[in-house]
């Protein structure tokens, strides 16, 4: 934590930190990750995969649950924050890839995502405003609170983890509890997309983009346990480590009965995505009031995810550029995304997809290697296995994005077609894991000494 961070905060530290501490940081955490399309993907798999909802749910937990809780816990061991963690990949990676991924899940696509979710989702319903007038007010309103929550960061346990989450959770609950009961439809036969479930459940997990916000979220955690008075080193570590696996199991509880509700709401064919079901499970088993509690579920995940996404994206960028004032990031990435979600979820897919599809694989290599490093307890330092597969992986990843886009497909999709999986937008696994291996058979021959910051968290770790 900066002395900067420390003056924002305008109290003195909480009391003697305790497993309380890591239960609240773990209900933050799980808050931050829970946003809408956490929300509406489960039971929209639950109606399509039909009878292959087991296969598909698992798949959907292992990119979904898994790979966030994965990042959370590369994020700890490598000591501080995303940019350290990327600078194993050379300094041009340890800056661009950093500045991407927080772009990302902050104002040009996640944060905007946000507002313009619960507006079309739990407001319009309600209340049947339409046009750029009552989006702009009610967005106004939205990232106005979202930014008063999160204008002191060192608060964002208390205001997350022991007020907002607890709340949402009870709601969800609720939900899922009156629809289990009442409910006795049954599962269709799966659609052709579930041919393959648990890869198909593995893309649905993928496009929720929390593996990402987790390598943003891992300074948030840590910030926030060392403000509370965790010790430096093995502690923060180990708490952040605990705080991530604690999200994990309440997100994948909550994802499996939203996925149960696909599975037995009756008629399901009459929905189109996963809102409309969830918002007819509410009616159904509570009638009008249900449509409410409903709409308040749409609004506190929203809510409390970009609260997550503001503070995050504007640690991250004063740690950058030290100059300018956490505060002043959180009004302008607030304004960004006010802006974007008041034009609508079409604008803000249109300008972020690219860079979306384009972060992800090296953003998984980087996850993976750094969680392999310490298999070895410090008897190997990764250097060429860091920097090989992570540039297969934005090399492969870059001409995939071109060939998406229709730039230069002719010439470029022969380059990449050949690899496994590649329809499935997976074909940089194999380069990549291939790439590891010489890497891996580099450093032993030729070994690099391990940095001291890294000597001393493997010996933290140890201790």
């Amino acid at each position: 934590m900066t002395a900067d961070t420390d003056a924002r905060a305008g109290s003195t530290v909480a009391s003697k930190p305790g497993p309380m501490l890591v239960v609240a940081t773990a209900l933050m955490l799980f808050s931050m990750f829970f946003g809408a399309g956490n929300l509406i993907f489960p039971p929209m798999l639950g109606v399509e995969a039909g009878e292959s909802f087991l296969p598909a749910i698992l798949g959907f937990l292992g990119t979904g649950v898994l790979l966030p809780v994965l990042a959370i816990i590369a994020i700890a061991l490598s000591g501080n924050n995303l940019r350290d963690l990327a600078n194993r990949g050379g300094w041009i990676f340890g800056l661009v890839f950093p500045i991407l991924a927080y772009l990302s899940i902050g104002a040009f696509y996640a944060l905007p995502r946000t507002g313009a979710v619960a507006y079309e989702t739990a407001i319009q319903p309600l209340t049947g405003w339409d046009g750029m007038l009552s989006s702009g007010i009610f967005n106004f309103i939205f990232f106005g609170v979202a930014l008063a929550l999160a204008w002191n960061p060192n608060q964002i346990v208390a205001t997350l983890g022991k007020f907002l989450t607890p709340i949402l959770l009870v709601l969800l609950v609720i939900l899922v509890a009156l629809a289990v009961f009442q409910f006795d439809g049954q599962p269709g036969a799966p659609l052709e997309k579930y041919d393959s479930p648990a890869a198909a459940g593995l893309l649905e997990g993928y496009l929720t983009m929390d593996a990402i916000a987790g390598l943003a979220f891992g300074i948030v955690v840590i910030s926030a346990l060392r403000y509370r008075g965790m010790p430096e080193g093995g502690p923060v570590v180990r708490g952040t480590i605990w705080a991530g696996l604690g999200a994990g199991v309440l997100l994948a509880l909550i994802y499996l009965g939203l996925g149960f509700i696909g599975q037995i709401i009756p008629d399901p064919a009459q929905y189109d995505n996963g809102a409309g079901i969830l918002a007819g499970a509410a009616e159904l088993t509570m009638g009008t009031p249900g449509q409410i509690i409903f709409g308040l579920i749409v609004l506190l995940a929203c809510l409390t995810t970009a609260v997550g996404l503001i503070s995050a994206t504007s640690e991250f960028f004063h740690t950058l550029t030290p100059g300018i004032n956490y505060r002043a990031w959180a009004i302008v990435f607030s304004l960004l995304s006010f802006a974007l979600a008041t034009m609508g979820l079409d604008t803000v897919l249109a300008v972020a997809a690219p860079i979306i599809g384009f972060i992800y694989p090296p953003a998984i290599t980087l996850i993976f290697i750094t969680l392999l490093e310490p298999v070895l307890r410090g008897k190997l330092f990764f250097f060429w296995a860091f920097r090989l597969p992570i540039w297969v992986a934005v090399i492969w990843s870059a001409l995939t994005t071109l060939v998406d886009l229709g730039w230069g497909a002719s010439f470029l999709e022969p380059l990449i077609s050949w690899a496994p999986m590649q329809d499935l937008t997976l074909g940089w696994v194999l380069p990549t894991v291939v790439a590891l291996v010489i890497g891996l058979i580099i450093d032993v021959v030729k070994p690099h000494p391990a940095p001291e910051n890294v000597k001393k968290l493997i010996h933290s770790l140890q201790g």
